[in-house]
């Protein structure tokens, strides 16, 4: 079964969409119309201009294009959700293997640990962490990842649960195989397949949440483009200059949801392989 059969028509659109603002992430110096502009330069002679030629999605306070402020703006959007996720998975996934294949203390030392990160709420706990570490994107993906990885080690852990016991684990186990070429040969790809998915649709809500962030000013600083940065600084112009804020808006909402049928999309796809 090919990728495209399996996603269907819905998760082939969604996988278009999620590839042209990649496309356009890492093409913003040729793409973007005013790339000078998009990067952070001032244009103040033509500040608050509406949507027209050359400007097609107007300009902002200080007469930058936002059309490539977007454009520039999906470069560090995009990068801290999918920072967010991997980051998360990459702490999440081997907690949650190493607890649900080691069993005994080791099980429980470990869950109570992710059941503390998991007894505050994650935005809170999100915020918290971004103030404490300071603005900047890094810090940002950093402290939404500290909330993030409990869910994937949960996860991990209920995989790894169900695959110990299947008969090609204990075959292994039984041949003198080591424990950790037994997690890394057998049990990691067949516990990758169910977190790949789950993974692609937490893209969306960690661009959102890093959008929050960043609209809170524990983001990317100025003049770096970013999505939730530039809505924060439109939202004072709004409703007279519209397209400053709905812009960036409709770019978060639009990939956010492309991620989220995607997701929907592979799970299905692995529903029906199973």
């Amino acid at each position: 079964m090919t990728l495209f059969s399996r996603l269907g028509p819905k998760g082939t659109i969604a996988l278009a969409v999620v590839a042209a603002f990649l496309l356009l992430a890492v093409l913003a110096p040729w793409l973007a119309p005013f790339p000078e502009q998009g990067a952070g330069a001032p244009n103040i002679a033509e500040k608050f201009l509406p949507p027209m030629p050359p400007h097609l999605l107007g300009t902002d306070h200080l007469g930058r294009d936002m059309l490539s402020r977007v454009i520039y703006g999906g470069r560090v959007s995009l990068s801290s959700g999918l920072l967010i996720v991997l980051v998360s998975l990459a702490v999440g996934l081997p907690i949650g293997m190493i607890a649900g294949y080691a069993g005994g203390w080791w099980d429980e030392a470990l869950m109570r640990l992710t059941d503390v990160f998991l007894a505050f709420p994650a935005l809170l706990l999100a915020v918290l962490m971004a103030a404490a570490l300071g603005p900047g994107l890094l810090n940002a993906v950093l402290a939404v990842a500290v909330t993030w990885w409990p869910w994937y080690a949960r996860m991990a852990r209920a995989e790894v649960l169900t695959l110990r016991s299947q008969p090609y684990v204990e075959a292994a186990r039984l041949m003198g195989v080591s424990n950790s070429r037994i997690l890394l040969r057998h049990v990691l790809p067949a516990a990758l397949r169910p977190l790949s998915v789950q993974a692609a649709m937490d893209v969306g809500p960690a661009l959102l949440t890093a959008s929050a962030l960043s609209f809170l000013g524990l983001g990317a600083l100025p003049p770096t483009a970013d999505w939730g940065q530039i809505v924060d600084a439109g939202r004072k112009f709004f409703p007279e200059r519209w397209w400053y804020s709905v812009a960036p808006g409709m770019a978060i909402f639009v990939l956010a949801l492309a991620f989220a049928a995607l997701g929907d999309a592979l799970r299905d796809g692995e529903q029906k392989d199973a």
